[in-house]
């Protein structure tokens, strides 16, 4: 949520600017804009809506300059209008924001008093006008100093002056920030995929750090303003643009490309000649670890519901599973010989990243799952497991939800053999398993047209339900997240067994309901579920798998069947049709499906 760019350049930087802009379109955004210099004095161009339309307008004003800020901007404080976008100016300095300023109320008071005006409704306008206030008496690198004390919350600054074309300033705290090297040019991005194309060589701020950056030079400053050095780190060679293809959305590409990515997983962690889970670095003695959390948000916090029942069938561990954003602020009671395993796509999610802090500053064990392994969470972790699956642009996860259940799937079998709780014979039968598992994604993606025709149905419902047990419950809840997300169609992922206790009485004639039923231990308690829904009048629709046994049940609306698997590895398959279903919901709205409403990809606000 939200994306900074800034280019300080011997040579113009708008068009690159907003190249990078479009990069950091996946994050999630309602309004863009960009400042520059020009003969030293500040110029912008902002707008409601997407970069296409920035671009028009930049065009239209004919926006140059050498140093440049550009910012994609998802609302917190103020609607999403031309007025609230970034960047915000005074007469001497612009500035992108990242984050939230939790004092800006009593800041914004302070500065009307001393005379200033204030145009929008943002948190980040009160920064505009600190800064110049303290430039009347400072430098500016004492201005960044104490501008960085008066603010409480999480930032990431980016920051040009008016009459100084050498040199912009990078800040932050809780927000990521890059900073990236080139040739006679230097850079700031929110994330090192803004700044890919342009260089490979970056380095990342920490907590309460600033840096002055001009055109052949970088200065990096601590808190207090002493300088500090910087490790360059090199991005991995991957810049090649990831692009639709023959896809219209990326959503539709992402989901397709899911047997690819689990053969990509599979081959990072599994030795197929010997059968065997290769996780190398492990830095404990598997059999010192007695118990696990598994912390995350969203679709992340399912795939940890996910691992809890792989792990509780096949350990002996104590499981939990927390939400990121509770488990940060609760009084935990933290174990000395448990290993807390942290999960984010984007490896840059506040909540979860706040929660890996706590866990640190308790000198615990713990475990990163993550797609960016250049982000803050891979870095700050003990262990990194990365889930391989490459860039995903869709806002609603789809391959990175496999990737994370099935890096988890594959730690829980290594920890269960370990651990001997499981015989040598019954790991290799479930690394068998796994080496099946891509080519019976690919089947499940021949049931398109079934899921095509029961879209509309759900697209024109006012509200449905997802019901499974077991290893089912956790693929509910992400079927029904998917569909509000995509197709803002109200739904709820339940157990099967809990309708009775109260969400029987939403069921009314006609309306979809999605029941999980693989042929696994729950399978008849789960028809006897359906069984109950359909005589209130439900259209269920029951996906399960392949077996010669029929159904037992009569009024199912329609039927989806995957493939025959392994019941631990079943989830993966029932996962397909559901983001299928939600894909063509929201199709057959007419709706944005990559960029879906309020929505961000990389969440970087509480």
């Amino acid at each position: 949520m939200c994306g900074i760019v800034g280019i300080i350049s011997s040579k113009e930087v708008t068009g690159r600017i907003l190249n990078s802009l479009k990069k950091l379109e996946y994050r999630g955004y309602d309004s863009a804009g960009i400042a520059t210099l020009v003969e030293g004095n500040i110029n912008e161009v902002k707008c409601e809506g997407r970069v296409e339309v920035l671009e028009k307008d930049i065009t239209k004003f004919n926006l140059k300059g050498d140093i440049g800020i550009g910012h994609v901007r998802w609302a917190t404080h103020g609607k999403p209008s031309k007025i609230n976008a970034h960047p915000h100016s005074s007469e001497h300095v612009s500035v992108v924001h990242n984050g939230i300023i939790e004092n800006s109320t009593i800041l914004k008071k302070f500065l009307e008093k001393k005379g200033y005006e204030f145009k929008s409704q943002t948190d980040t306008e009160v920064i505009a006008h600190l800064v110049t206030e303290y430039l009347k008496k400072n430098s500016i690198k004492d201005t960044i100093i104490k501008v960085l004390k008066r603010l409480h919350g999480s930032f990431a600054l980016g920051i040009i002056f008016k009459g100084q074309s050498n040199l912009m300033v990078g800040a932050k705290r809780g927000s990521p920030l890059a900073v990236g090297y080139g040739p006679n040019e230097n850079y700031i991005g929110s994330d090192s995929y803004a700044l890919k194309s342009m260089t490979n060589k970056i380095s990342y701020l920490d907590d309460g750090e600033f840096c002055i950056i001009k055109k052949d030079q970088i200065e990096f400053f601590g808190t207090e303003g002493t300088k500090i050095n910087k490790k360059v780190m090199n991005l991995s060679k991957d810049a090649i643009d990831y692009d639709k293809g023959d896809y219209k959305y990326f959503m539709e590409k992402e989901i397709d490309e899911q047997p690819s990515t689990i053969t990509a997983c599979i081959n990072e962690y599994i030795d197929k000649h010997n059968k065997q889970i290769n996780i190398y670095n492990f830095p404990w003695k598997i059999s010192s670890i007695e118990s696990v959390m598994l912390i995350g948000c969203g679709t992340a916090f399912h795939s940890c519901l996910m691992a809890k029942y792989w792990m509780e069938q096949n350990t002996n561990l104590d499981v939990s599973v927390d939400i990121a954003s509770e488990f940060r602020y609760r009084k935990v009671k933290f174990k000395k010989n448990c290993l807390y395993i942290v999960v984010s796509q984007s490896g840059e999610t506040a909540d979860t990243h706040a929660a890996l802090d706590l866990c640190k500053r308790n000198k615990m064990k713990t475990c990163a799952v993550v797609n960016v392994i250049e982000s803050s969470i891979a870095r700050d972790a003990d262990l990194v497991l990365p889930i391989y699956c490459g860039q995903e642009v869709g806002v609603a996860s789809t391959k990175a939800f496999i990737g994370q259940m099935l890096v988890l799937y594959i730690l829980s079998t290594k920890i269960s053999f370990d651990q001997k709780c499981i015989s040598r014979k019954e790991y290799q039968a479930k690394v068998d398993n796994l080496l099946k598992l891509s080519n019976a994604a690919k089947k499940t993606l021949k049931l398109d047209q079934k899921i095509f025709n029961v879209g509309k149905t759900f697209a024109d419902a006012k509200g449905s339900m997802f019901l499974g047990r077991g290893y089912s419950f956790p693929i509910a809840l992400e079927g029904a997240l998917k569909l509000k997300e995509l197709a803002y169609v109200h739904a709820e992922g339940y157990p099967a067994g809990e309708m009775k206790h109260g969400p029987l009485a939403l069921i009314e004639e006609g309306m979809p309901v999605v029941v999980l039923a693989p042929r696994d231990e729950h399978y008849k308690k789960t028809i006897s579920n359906m069984q109950e829904v359909i005589a209130r009048g439900a259209k269920v629709l029951l996906i399960t798998n392949n077996n010669k046994d029929e159904v037992i049940s009569e009024n199912i609306w329609e039927k989806i069947e995957v493939d025959q698997l392994d019941d631990e590895l079943i989830p993966f398959l029932m996962t397909i049709p559901l983001q299928k279903l939600a894909f063509y919901s929201a199709l057959e709205k007419g709706y944005d499906i990559d960029k879906p409403r309020n929505l961000a990809k990389s969440v970087t606000v509480e």
